[in-house]
């Protein structure tokens, strides 16, 4: 029996699962890695620890699974998505740590861009709002800020990826310098009718074309790699969100998934064309399969889970991130503290890149478990905020809502989210969905799954929590998030 390698490169984490043909998770290996932080708002990655950690994870996953490579029939990958790296065609060597997705240095030039009427033209063909989350101004920085880099570039020495890009490029030897088109959608620079890099947009943040890679298919085999120990097609490529959408069967317009990982994204299928936003969501694309491009409506929150990363390291509020459901559940109520986790600033709908985290309503009576259960209803309430403004694009009112994730198995997040939404949860029995959407793409490339269909019968639940909160209680949560939201605004007025 043969089964199929997902590579799930996160922010904080890098892991690999094996999974069966039936969709089930064969075996498990996870390894962390340090986040770099060189001034307030600054966040970074070592790309050599990255790739590492990742090819550590691979070889220590076919070990628990008690397999060898030729047992592979391919390789997923799925990754943080807009985080940029630059390296050295001929050496392999990174010009400078990756500046990951969460980093705010580049929020002056954001608002240089949009006070010069750029916003319009930057939204109309990629979908995306002018903001310091997406790749372009970060290969920009890069381009103007390390030394010699602009000439290398000029010249076809460095080479850009995201990181789907950056362990390709290595699983291969440096012979594949690609991404697929969910990636792409992500950088600032792709245009979401052409399906390409736009000529306009390159010249705009004076990004030379040779410095890109080759957009493919989602699902196609685009290398191979003999690091394993055989020779293993890499045949799958997705976006950490596209693939966790494409791991839970959201295949059809309409249907909604909400991974609640590092950040939190919602995303919904919304077909063969791109939904133009009204309400500050983004137009992305969901994946490419056989050449044909499907879209999605996306609403990015910046922090979810890292807040409670943020209760243990920085905090010591417990020694690990699962107790924090026992904390918060040890008092009723939130005691009137809601804490707005914009650590890295807003995100969607709000898109405010100078907002900062806000505790408020702190009293003498306020504990440790008052502040955990206001950190965890502080991503609930983000979620709300981007299912309204999500729910007014689309135009349809939400008859349920797919989750998956780390913090989906805390029920008492999970309960809570079901209240404030008022639209029951489904939480399925595989919630590595990333991975496992990662493993389908893949799969489906080299005939390990036959079809789209085949994929959608493996779905399970594993527990649906439905709305129990009386309405005058969700107007009052609602509200008191509103004023706590309104402090954290426009924080910082200068440049990070």
């Amino acid at each position: 029996m043969k089964y199929i390698l997902a590579l799930d490169q996160g922010t904080t984490s890098s892991r690999a699962i094996v999974f069966d043909r039936a969709g089930r998770i064969k075996a498990v290996a996870q390894k962390e890695f340090p986040q770099i932080f060189p001034k307030p708002g600054w966040v970074e990655h070592d790309p050599e620890a990255i790739w590492k950690t990742q090819l550590a994870t691979a070889k220590a996953c076919l070990k628990k699974a008690k397999l060898t490579a030729d047992k592979i029939a391919a390789i997923g990958i799925t990754n943080q998505r807009e985080t940029t790296l630059i390296w050295d065609r001929k050496t392999g060597k990174p010009i400078h740590n990756a500046i990951v997705w969460q980093d705010r240095r580049t929020a002056r030039e954001c608002d240089r861009l949009k006070s010069a009427g750029k916003a319009s033209l930057i939204g109309r063909k990629t979908g995306l709002v002018v903001d310091a989350y997406f790749s372009a101004t970060k290969i920009a920085w890069l381009l103007k800020n390390v030394k010699g880099a602009q000439a290398l570039a000029k010249s076809g020495r460095l080479a850009f990826g995201t990181i789907d890009t950056w362990l390709i490029w290595k699983l291969t030897g440096g012979t594949k310098h690609v991404t697929d088109a969910s990636n792409a959608s992500r950088t600032m620079l792709y245009n979401l009718r052409t399906g390409n890099w736009d000529a306009e947009l390159l010249k705009l943040f004076k990004i030379p074309r040779n410095l890109l890679p080759e957009i493919c298919d989602s699902s196609e085999v685009v290398g191979e790699t003999k690091l394993l120990g055989k020779t293993i097609p890499i045949a799958g490529i997705a976006g950490d969100q596209q693939a966790a959408l494409f791991g839970q069967c959201c295949t059809k317009p309409g249907m909604v998934k909400n991974t609640y990982g590092t950040g939190c994204f919602m995303l919904m299928q919304t077909g063969t064309k791109p939904i133009t936003s009204k309400n500050n969501l983004l137009s992305t694309v969901a994946w490419r399969i056989n050449g044909q491009t499907e879209f999605a409506l996306e609403g990015s929150i910046f922090i979810a889970g890292a807040v409670t990363q943020w209760l243990r390291d920085g905090l010591n509020f417990f020694k690990s991130a699962a107790e924090i459901e026992k904390l918060a559940g040890s008092v009723k109520d939130n005691g009137d503290v809601y804490l707005v986790p914009a650590f890295a600033g807003l995100g969607a709908p709000h898109w405010d890149q100078h907002a900062r985290g806000a505790l408020c309503g702190l009293t003498r009576g306020a504990t440790k478990a008052h502040i955990a259960r206001a950190a965890l209803e502080g991503i609930a309430y983000q979620v709300h905020d981007v299912l309204s403004a999500m729910e007014a694009d689309a135009k349809i009112r939400l008859k349920e809502l797919r989750v998956d994730g780390g913090a989906s198995a805390n029920n008492l997040l999970m309960q809570f989210q079901s209240d404030l939404l008022n639209v029951p949860i489904a939480r399925p029995k595989v919630t590595e969905t990333t991975a496992l959407g990662a493993a389908y793409l893949a799969g489906l490339a080299v005939g390990y799954w036959k079809s789209q269909k085949d994929i959608s019968t493996q779905w399970g639940l594993d527990k649906r929590f439905k709305p129990k909160m009386k309405p005058i209680a969700r107007k009052n949560l609602l509200k008191g998030w509103e004023k706590a939201l309104e402090r954290s605004r426009r924080w910082c007025s200068e440049d990070v």
